[in-house]
């Protein structure tokens, strides 16, 4: 297994930097990717990580907002009851982020 490249962040001073899931990815049908965070401890400048969690309903559908997707612009991701996505999710194997590739739809040459 190819270990991942780790990039620092630039950001503005005081910024808040905002880190989507996997699930927004899905909502967002691509416009905001989720990423795979890795905080590098620094012993001379102080830093305030919250991390916080929303899942929707279980009986809900997980996939691309309809707002988002048309004719021009077609669902890059399938769609599950958040139930089996979760299922599905905490029954990977932990291997990068395979999981949000197995959500993909197959693309038509023309729509890539």
């Amino acid at each position: 297994m190819e270990l991942p490249i780790w990039d620092p962040i630039k950001h503005l001073p005081n910024a808040l930097i905002v880190n989507v899931g996997d699930m927004m990815e899905i909502v967002s049908n691509g416009v905001y990717k989720s990423i795979e965070y890795r905080a590098v401890v620094n012993s001379n400048k102080k830093r305030l990580s919250l991390a916080t969690f929303n899942i929707f309903n279980l009986d809900s559908k997980l996939g691309p907002a309809h707002s988002l997707i048309g004719p021009h612009n077609p669902a890059k991701f399938r769609s599950v009851r958040v139930e089996i996505f979760l299922q599905e999710y905490f029954a990977r194997k932990l291997d990068g982020k395979s999981f949000i590739d197995c959500m993909k739809l197959e693309m038509k040459d023309d729509e890539s």
